[in-house]
């Protein structure tokens, strides 16, 4: 049985055991929110997790942290440190999004390393394989190369993956009649756009899903349904093709649940700040209060090299708008492909705004944490204050730049600190 099926039958698993007592919940919510679709735990059978999180209803805000080659740089131990770095920093989840070199060993690797779940993108690795050497093009992908890619990653443990499902003949029909500012931006939306247009042939992951959704079961495999027409401007923000897409994939998420696969969907990546609450709110209700995953999303196209900030921005506004799930982008976003300092930044970042989100939500235990730095900031407890900051390193380094004579409070204020009670 599926967790899914187990959470049905009220069966208590030992993931669920964890994930209730990290989220100070009981066994029998978790249940009920896994069994309604509102809840995932994202675990494939074939994997042991040391750090099972559940993403959804009710529960604190998780931080996705994404990694993997590029054909232009290729380093496993590189990307393997930067998955390292972002789960010392906090991240719930790392995503393999390699695109070059050996992809196989490359996840291998992530999969036997990583305490975390650990997801994918199939279809890249599907277009990796098919244009090396130069012998094909993307739209020559064979689409039983594209179930084939996805049966091998579950077989290597991979937790959860997104599937562009609802990139079909209808949706690109839609987007070839509303034009956008920066057309498709994500990858695997746009190998299908170029396969659906030179084939003249529906989607495979759409018109076979039932086989999708099949593999998913074996291994019970979270299916993460990807927004390939995501806006990747804000130009192109809520728009048809968008809308659409989400449409389509509300009723693929109401079908894995009738089979017993967990769900969770994907959401915009660049919202202008007026449209992220009606982008939460129609993506909950569209898609079933199924768990949202949403990257960023980024609040404004004009900062390269601060886009951790703008990432943050809206994500702290999604979040607290009902986003279950936040994917962390780098001050690297949009520019190069991220070293090990933009991996600790990115998450950061996207913590601060996953907390955030958390005291509006009234996540339990989220404002206690808020007051008790506060208390300790009254008391002057750096001690305490380092123990309940998100980023101890930085704090040490920021205090070690003060002179000695001035321990006891910053050296904004120096003796006029507010804090103090004795009188000058």
């Amino acid at each position: 049985m599926t967790l899914m099926e187990q959470a049905q039958k009220n069966i208590v698993t030992k993931e669920v055991e964890e994930v209730a007592k990290y989220e100070q919940v009981s066994t029998d919510f978790v249940l009920k929110g896994i069994s309604e679709g509102t809840i995932v735990i994202p675990k494939n059978i074939k994997r042991i997790q040391k750090l099972p999180r559940a993403i959804g209803a009710g529960l604190k805000t998780k931080i996705n942290a994404n990694l993997g080659t590029s054909p232009d740089h290729i380093s496993i131990e590189e990307e393997l440190e930067k998955m390292r770095v972002a789960v010392e920093y906090g991240a719930d989840a790392i995503m393999d999004l390699s695109t070059g070199g050996n992809l196989v060993e490359m996840r291998k690797e992530i999969l036997t390393q990583c305490p975390v779940q650990v997801g994918t993108v199939p279809i890249y690795q599907v277009a990796s394989q098919t244009v090396r050497g130069g012998k094909k093009k993307i739209s020559q992908m064979d689409p039983e190369l594209m179930f084939d890619v996805i049966e091998e990653q579950a077989e290597q443990g991979v937790d959860f993956m997104t599937i562009h499902c609802g990139v079909n003949q209808e949706t690109v029909a839609m987007l070839d009649r509303q034009p956008r500012v920066m057309g498709v931006v994500s990858r695997g939306g746009s190998f299908l756009v170029k396969w659906i247009r030179a084939n003249k042939k529906e989607n495979p992951y759409y018109e076979q899903y039932d086989r999708l959704l099949k593999i998913a079961k074996k291994y019970d495999v979270t299916l993460s349904l990807g927004d390939g027409f995501r806006p990747g401007g804000n130009p192109d923000a809520t728009d048809g093709p968008q809308l659409a897409e989400l449409s389509i994939l509300g009723e693929l998420a109401l079908r894995a649940r009738k089979e017993g696969v967990q769900v969770m969907i994907e959401g915009p990546g660049h919202i202008p700040i007026n449209q992220i609450q009606s982008n939460v709110l129609l993506a909950k209700r569209l898609t079933h209060n199924s768990p949202l995953y949403f990257l960023g999303p980024l609040v404004t196209d004009i900062a390269p090299g601060y886009d951790h900030i703008t990432s943050a921005i809206g994500g702290a506004m999604a979040a607290s708008y009902g986003v279950d799930f936040i994917c962390y982008v780098t001050p690297a976003e949009h520019l190069r492909l991220p070293d090990v300092d933009d991996v600790r930044e990115g998450v950061i970042a996207s913590r601060i705004a996953a907390h955030s989100a958390d005291i509006v939500k009234n996540v339990k235990g989220a404002r206690e944490q808020d007051y008790q730095m506060s208390k300790y900031r009254k008391e002057r407890n750096w001690e305490k204050q380092r123990e309940f900051c998100l980023d101890p390193i930085k704090f040490d380094k920021e205090r070690a730049k003060i002179v000695p004579n001035l321990k006891d409070t910053c050296s904004m204020c120096g003796e006029f600190c507010s804090m103090r009670d004795e009188d000058l």
